[in-house]
């Protein structure tokens, strides 16, 4: 028993010597950049050459760093699922953008068909995209998704813009014609846009489609899909996805700060 204190003893004692080591490597790096920052504007050239060199290889690792500890440290939490249901929901998802962090973080001259992540895709016919995509990480007291995607469009020639959205498998487990679909989304834009949501079922050759317009002037937006009235073939459901269609997105920011899924069965009579 005491052997094993003294070995933790010496443990801490040895982590500590460490971390005074490390705080004087630290400081001294700091004073040696600093020093270089300051005599820069005098330095000779082949030595500011290669400082600025070193300075760019410690930059890199630096923003990577800021990146991951912003990302990890910031709420939400990276992959967080919490959202609100209505009674009775019996599936639920947010789409791999909205819950973690892709591998690419930003586009720009976004060609259509181009995908972002595993389930979402952008469509549009310009002869010329002067779209950029970036994904941005959510930190407002408000916001319960992780992470949100921003689409800046300037010069726009074509007639559509539409992201497309690829609803699990699991969405068509056990669909129903009394089931209702809701889509809860937080869009941001910097002026008044038109927004569809067209939901889009295909069950063996067939597809049934369902459009909803998405009120303007409102941030928080929900929408429903009533099955009921369509001419939808419980027994052959294949797959469903969801349009997300801007009208005439010429010179505007774009923000989807979330975007949710339920599906529950509407109440009995």
């Amino acid at each position: 028993m005491e052997r094993s204190t003294e070995q933790a003893d010496k443990g801490i004692m040895a982590e500590r010597r460490i971390g005074v080591i490390e705080q004087m490597l630290h400081r001294g790096a700091l004073s040696r950049w600093r020093r270089a920052a300051r005599q820069a504007a005098t330095t000779e050239l082949t030595r500011l050459r290669s400082l600025r060199q070193k300075a760019r290889q410690l930059r890199l690792h630096l923003d990577e760093l800021m990146y991951v500890a912003d990302s990890r440290l910031a709420l939400p939490r990276i992959g967080s699922n919490a959202f609100p249901k209505p009674a009775g929901t019996d599936w639920s998802w947010r789409p791999q953008i909205w819950r973690g962090p892709l591998p690419r973080k930003g586009m720009a001259s976004v060609p259509s068909k181009t995908p972002i992540g595993d389930e979402v895709t952008v469509f549009h016919d310009c002869r010329i995209s002067e779209l950029t995509l970036r994904q941005l990480r959510n930190s407002r007291e408000e916001d319960l998704a992780p992470f949100g995607l921003r689409m800046d469009v300037f010069r726009f020639d074509g007639s559509f813009l539409s992201l497309v959205l690829d609803l699990p498998d699991s969405a068509c487990e056990g669909l129903k014609k009394r089931h209702l679909v809701r889509l809860d989304t937080i869009i941001e834009t910097e002026k008044p846009l038109e927004i569809f949501a067209r939901l889009n079922v295909r069950h063996g050759p067939n597809t049934e489609t369902i459009v909803r317009e998405l009120p303007l002037y409102q941030e928080d937006v929900s929408v429903e899909f009533d099955l009921a009235y369509s001419k939808l073939n419980e027994k052959r459901v294949e797959r469903m996805w969801v349009d997300l269609i801007f009208e005439g997105p010429e010179m505007n920011q774009i923000t989807i700060r979330d975007i949710t899924f339920s599906r529950y069965p509407r109440a009995e009579l």
